[in-house]
């Protein structure tokens, strides 16, 4: 039977058991610094509870996605007495989520149901990668929807005529817009509100706590000025849009209630028709006449006499 150490001390092998860390991880932490040295008794380490809270801590940090080189300057400052707790809950507002949707979850059949009912894998694929669906593990019959208001406008779109590549197509375009929006928005906040939070050093727990509660009152302002210039721009667009196709398809200013005819030479017809085709016959002598109008209206102008008055 193994010797036991005393309370709350343990050899290298209980200390990882007690954490779930491995012996080479340990010894790892200690090499970066991230884990002081164990206390040396005659041919023995003995860690204490203090090493085992820390590695509690830097798996917890591990797990909110910090690398091992900040979790070394964490750990330093709350050494040094400025604590976690502001930094973890300003990382906790800022990873928190960005709006109020919920995510759902969908059969293949009803996708493929709500996408004009043919199965379309390639479709699926595009839609998997680009994060409109997120696979289930062990299930693959369901699909996970993060934004269930980004898949119902693409059902939206399908069903007005557009194209499932070209939903995708466009998606992708507007994604990198919209992210290049959020990056200006975060240098924005960052260069004229936060900058005084993100030193090179971490900042106190009343710092990270304040720059927490600017997040949560900031956070919607990206969304709404971005909702109000969107409406702003599809308002001025569309309008220009309606404009220029009505003007397109304008019906012609009325005729003379009583136009007269004029017969033109067999030959002058075929020779329009070989010059524009059978089409654009009436279209081309139209304007040839109205050309020569106007040439005839800018000479009689010009072949006036000036006043002398």
């Amino acid at each position: 039977m193994p010797h036991s150490l005393p309370s709350c001390e343990y050899r290298i092998e209980d200390l990882a058991h007690a954490s779930g860390a491995t012996v080479r991880t340990i010894r790892a932490y200690q090499d970066r610094g991230l884990l002081p040295r164990p206390e040396r008794r005659g041919r023995s380490n003995v860690y204490g509870e203090t090493h085992l809270a820390r590695l509690r801590q830097i798996a917890d940090l591990l797990d909110r996605g910090y690398t091992l080189a900040s979790i070394k300057e964490l750990l330093e400052a709350w050494d040094a007495g400025r604590g976690l707790g502001g930094v973890l809950g300003l990382v906790a507002e800022v990873n928190g989520p960005w709006t109020d949707e919920e995510a759902a979850r969908i059969s293949r059949d009803d996708l493929d149901a709500t996408f004009g009912g043919e199965p379309d894998d390639e479709a699926v694929a595009e839609a998997v990668e680009l994060g409109i669906l997120e696979r289930i593990p062990g299930n693959d019959r369901e699909f996970l929807v993060p934004s269930p208001q980004e898949l119902a406008v693409a059902a939206e779109l399908h069903a007005a005529g557009v194209p499932l590549d070209a939903i995708s197509g466009h998606l992708r375009e507007l994604r990198g817009q919209v992210e290049h929006i959020a990056a200006r928005f975060l240098d924005f906040t960052t260069e004229h509100v936060f900058a005084r939070y993100l030193g090179h050093r971490p900042p106190t727990d009343a710092e990270a706590a304040e720059a927490a509660g600017l997040v949560r009152r900031l956070r919607p302002l990206a969304q709404q000025t971005v909702d109000a210039e969107l409406a702003r721009a599809m308002r001025l667009f569309a309008t220009r849009h309606l404009q220029q196709h009505l003007g397109a398809t304008a019906p012609a200013a009325p005729a003379d209630p009583d136009p007269r005819p004029v017969p033109l030479p067999a030959h002058t017809l075929r020779a329009v028709q070989d010059l524009v085709g059978p089409e654009n016959v009436a279209a081309f002598i139209s304007a040839a006449a109205e050309r020569e109008v106007q040439s005839r209206t800018l000479d009689a102008l010009s072949a006036r006499p000036l006043s002398t008055e």
